[in-house]
């Protein structure tokens, strides 16, 4: 099935100098292209809204850390690294 957009002025020339400049064969393959990378950036989406909300359930059980006891541990884990590599 076909489909038509009006891209409006801006977008048109962007899509028509791709073709031109033959980055890509097609007005067509751009537009595959703009959907593909939609796509791809919903599915991030879609896994970092599950990470926030596993998170958040976490901090409404209670399954969290004092913030300075975070920080300790990290200082300690960069200082190990530097230590390591002197």
């Amino acid at each position: 099935m076909a489909i038509s957009a009006d891209l409006g002025a801006t977008l048109e020339k962007v899509v028509n100098d791709l073709v031109e400049n033959g980055r890509y064969n097609s007005k067509s393959e751009v537009l595959r292209e703009g959907v593909r990378l939609v796509q791809e950036r919903e599915a991030r989406n879609r896994v970092l809204d599950t990470l926030l909300q596993e998170a958040e359930d976490d901090i409404a059980a209670g399954r969290t850390y004092p913030a300075e006891e975070v920080f300790d541990e990290i200082r300690a884990l960069i200082q190990a690294k530097v230590s390591k590599a002197s």
